[in-house]
């Protein structure tokens, strides 16, 4: 898909969410409405907003104010929702974030842990058709700009951390341990690898490719196991 194709999409898809949305304002803003323009008024909104003005200007050469106004609210309720700029790639990531950690504790205890952690990260990497546009760009800015490297290690050590605590769960051990730390650091790098070749051909499945990810990392190191032995 050409990146003019690929912008179009963008743009046809701005203008439904922009003609769908009731106006309103964020009630604890105490705005008016913008005239002439409908207000975004959840981290889901806004971010859309921003990623829209990031694939047309470039994230570097988009401003805050410029995506408030995108917004049609005002700087204060912009910093409301989102600490940062570098914040609005992530979108709800604390709610995706809970996700994991819910479905992790839910998971079958007869489940193995790369099966487990394998069905997890497939199930809360499954958006919907119309949200995929969304996420596709989203990653390639956390992937490709420069800017967002050091802001995005916060974020991935939050990651690591759901599921080391679910691994050390299963072990019998601290979540700091060298075997949770790992696999943690491993279930973040087949992800990455994952989403490298999902941004790469625009017609692949990001489910597929993080199923054979995991399948890869199972061929070459086995499967992860239920610590049985005390530590000596």
């Amino acid at each position: 898909m050409t990146p003019g194709v690929k912008k179009k999409i963008w743009q046809n898809e701005s203008d439904c969410i922009r003609t769908e949305r009731l106006t309103r304002v964020a009630q604890e803003s105490g705005e008016s409405p913008r005239l002439g323009r409908t207000p975004a008024t959840s981290h889901r909104e806004i971010s859309r907003t921003a990623l829209e003005l990031f694939l047309e200007r470039g994230f570097d050469e988009t401003f805050v104010d410029d995506i408030a106004q995108a917004a049609g609210i005002s700087r204060r309720t912009f910093f409301r929702y989102f600490p940062s700029k570098n914040d609005l790639p992530w979108g709800e990531f604390d709610e995706l974030i809970a996700a994991m950690r819910r479905r992790l504790a839910a998971a079958n205890p007869e489940t193995s842990i790369e099966a487990a952690l394998r069905q997890v990260i497939i199930a809360v990497n499954d958006y919907p058709e119309n949200e995929r546009v969304y996420h596709r760009h989203r990653m390639g800015l956390l992937l490709t700009v420069p800017s967002l490297a050091a802001h995005s290690t916060l974020r991935y050590a939050a990651w690591r951390q759901v599921v080391a605590e679910f691994v050390a769960d299963r072990r019998g051990e601290s979540a700091s341990a060298l075997a949770p730390q790992a696999i943690a650091w491993a279930c973040l790098g087949l992800c990455i690898s994952a989403y490298e070749q999902w941004l790469e051909d625009d017609a692949s499945d990001l489910a597929d490719l993080l199923r054979s990810a995991f399948a890869v990392a199972e061929s070459v190191f086995g499967v992860v196991g239920e610590r049985t032995e005390a530590p000596e």
